[in-house]
Order: C-alpha cells, then structure tokens, then sequence
C-alpha cells in the first residue's frame, strides 16, 4: 500500500481500490490506546492510519482506497463524508438502513434487538494529497473476535454484521453493491 501510494503521488500508477479479507487479526490507528487492547488473541499490528484498534478478520471485507485526492478535491472531511455514505448507500441497496452517529466513527445501524450497533469501520491515511487504507464492512465475521478490543475506541455500543441481522448476503454480492455505487462515490469526491 505504501508503495502504490508513492507511486500514485509520483503519476507512475493508477489510482487503486483493493478489496479483500484478512487472517483475524488487530490493527491499531494513530489514536490507539494500549488500555483498550483487552486480549492478544490476533497479532496486532500498528498502522499509520487514524483512529484506535480495529479487528480484521475472515467474513469482513476491508476496503483499501489509493486515490489522489489532488485531482478530487483536497478535502479530507469530503473524503470521508463520501467513502461514508458509499457505504451507506451501498448497505441500503442490501436492505440495511445505516447512517453516521454524530461524535462516532464509523457506519451504524440496529441490531435484532433494537440497539445501536457499529456494521463499518473507517480508518484513513493521507499522504502528499494520495488516500490511504479505508474500511471495514461486517458480512458475516467471527463477532466474539470484537471482544478483544475496545473497537475504535467506543464501548458503549455493540458491534453487529449482516449476518447476525439475519441477512444472508455473500461478500460477492456485496462486492457487487459497491461497485454498482463506485462511480457515484468517484463522483462525488470531484464536486
């Protein structure tokens, strides 16, 4: 990643959005604090990106976004106000109604019970005007995984995924909502 975003500065290579899905592990942001790590189940690796720890994880599709923001605008808060509601449009058109919690990262909706609960995680880098790293959408992961972590810092809220909405959606088919929304989101980053 850090090399493709070097070589996206430098007009050497294409913008890029990878998708995949990681081995269960935790990742600690910038803002992570140590008290929050409650077990070390999953390696843990630090990363340049905002915010606290998260829990990678099989069932999870994590989005990496290269993007040059230099030809988009260099505006971070728009940035992240779009690739959230990609997400959020996205999530919709699976039938999941989510939306941005003031003063709380990330993407929320409500669980079977009612509750408010964290479905994405969204954790960026910039550098030099070229986007790094993004997010993490909960398709059907291991949810004991989140115990190990204070997830972004918020325990006040639980964590939820689609499966545990009762929806059976695979991650090709939520692969596909993205991409169907993609152009929309590069859309909006040029206004």
């Amino acid at each position: 990643m850090e090399e493709r975003n070097q070589a996206v500065q430098q007009g050497r290579a294409e913008e890029l959005i990878w998708l995949l899905e990681h081995p269960a592990l935790y990742t600690a942001g910038t803002s992570a604090d140590p008290a929050e790590l409650l077990t070390s189940h999953f390696p843990v690796y630090e990363t340049g990106r905002g915010g606290r720890y998260t829990y990678h994880g099989p069932g999870q599709r994590v989005g990496y976004l290269m993007l040059n923001l230099n030809k988009r605008g260099r505006d971070v808060r728009h940035f992240v106000h779009s690739l959230e509601a990609w997400l959020i449009d996205t999530l919709g058109d699976l039938g999941i109604t989510a939306w941005r919690a003031e003063g709380r990262v990330g993407i929320w909706t409500r669980n079977l019970i009612g509750e408010e609960a964290k479905i994405g995680a969204i954790g960026i880098r910039v550098r030099k005007w070229v986007t790094m790293h993004g997010f993490a959408v909960n398709i059907d992961p291991d949810l004991s995984h989140f115990g190990g972590i204070v997830p972004c810092g918020i325990a006040e809220y639980p964590v939820t995924s689609m499966a545990d909405l009762g929806l059976d959606i695979s991650m090709q088919q939520f692969d596909a909502a993205l991409q169907t929304r993609c152009d929309g989101f590069l859309r909006t980053l040029q206004q």
